[in-house]
């Protein structure tokens, strides 16, 4: 039975369901449309055959390359398949309900709602993958956090920023390296490197790049007065090193070791294990301190430091577009991205999207989840607005 008739024999008091259904239903088939799913069923049947192919592990690198990418059309294909029958046995329920009578329905309503909530909310993070335009946005993310203008305050505000982060990618089921992590001088951290390893990881946490103001009442004024901090996020997309994007000349760079320090828990031992690589050309310095020896820490430091040179070349080539993605500003007044207020009030505001929470003990505890999917819709008007000139 169709919804049309269904509703026919209902009554107008349900319409409003049917048009839920529907408007899901269209929403459904959009997502098949931007997902490209009849390519991603045909990459899907030839990936499945190659994975199959015994051959295929002769070479490790493109075993690795091939099962990463069945992987993820899988994943897509399956998550379409299951949110297509989701809908179909909703629209099912309903169909019987109205079918059974009026008391029915009236009865069957609250869990015909719970469905179509539930629908709404997984079409609402399909529809998020839209949003991603990036070339690398699909890929795991390096990420840095340095402390800025506001002394201990803001030491311990870098620290805050780095938990806030770790719980997010904790609620995403994100996997996450802790490499680097420089104690502040008298609480928090000067810096902080880590990896979030998932899938988008890159694109979901470019809406973080930039700098980000606390304003709280400071624990470490003893009047406990007021005070402004400021932290600062960066961001570049993991590379293998078989990706070649980058070639680093030995001779370019200087290796620093040390005694490693803060947080690693048992593998941080009392040799100068920890490692600091700096690229002469740039000034760009990577640090990784978190692996069990020298030499893991080395080769760690040179994977963030190719990201990193990476993720500049492609800022350099967008500059002239004054791209989102561009150079840091100061991390100080004036150039930050997001607003924390802690007191007089309770909000978190970005600054570019105007998008708000009143909840930062939240926002605080990684539900970020909303500001990023506001900042990516930015991303993409701001994108539409400008004349396509190429990378």
């Amino acid at each position: 039975m169709s919804l049309s008739g269904a509703v026919g024999g209902g009554g107008e008091d349900h319409r409003d369901l049917t048009d839920e259904l529907k408007l899901l239903r269209e929403r459904l088939s959009a997502a098949e449309s931007y997902l490209h799913l009849d390519q991603r069923r045909r990459d899907l049947a030839d990936l499945e055959a190659e994975v199959g192919d015994p051959a295929l592990w002769n070479t490790p690198e493109r075993a690795r390359q091939v099962t990463a990418a069945y992987g993820r059309a899988k994943d897509d294909v399956d998550e379409f398949t299951a949110l297509e029958r989701r809908l179909d046995d909703a629209t099912t329920l309903f169909e019987l309900a109205l079918e059974a009578g009026g008391e029915a329905l009236a009865s069957e309503r609250a869990e015909i709602e719970e469905h179509i909530g539930a629908l709404g909310r997984a079409l609402d993070a399909l529809e998020l993958r839209s949003l991603f335009s990036g070339e690398h946005d699909e890929r795991d993310a390096v990420c840095e956090i340095h402390a800025g203008a506001g002394g201990t305050d803001a030491q311990d505000w870098a620290e805050m920023m780095l938990r806030m982060y770790l719980r997010w990618a904790e609620r995403r089921g994100f996997a996450v390296e802790l490499d680097e992590a420089s104690p502040g001088q008298e609480a928090g951290l000067l810096s902080a490197t880590f990896i979030v390893r998932g899938r988008y990881a890159y694109g979901l946490l470019c809406a973080e790049r930039g700098v980000h103001r606390l304003v709280r009442m400071s624990p470490f004024d003893a009047q406990h007065r007021r005070q402004t901090s400021f932290a600062s996020f960066e961001v570049a997309p993991f590379l293998e090193d078989e990706d070649g994007e980058v070639e680093i000349d030995e001779k370019d760079l200087r290796i620093d070791t040390y005694r490693s320090s803060g947080a690693g828990g048992q593998h941080v031992n009392v040799t100068d294990s920890a490692v600091r690589i700096t690229h002469l050309p740039t000034g760009i310095v990577v640090s990784c301190q978190n692996e069990r020896s020298q030499f893991q820490n080395k080769a760690k430091a040179m994977q963030i430091l190719r990201a990193k040179l990476a993720e500049r070349q492609r800022a350099e080539r967008r500059a002239e577009l004054s791209a989102i993605t561009g150079p840091q500003s100061d991390v100080s007044w004036g150039n930050q991205i997001r607003s924390y207020v802690l007191a007089p009030y309770q909000l978190v505001k970005d600054l570019r999207t105007g998008f708000e929470s009143g909840s930062p003990d939240a926002v605080l505890e990684g539900d970020l989840d909303d500001f990023m999917a506001a900042w990516l819709r930015w991303r993409r008007g701001a994108q539409q607005e400008r004349p396509a000139t190429g990378d």
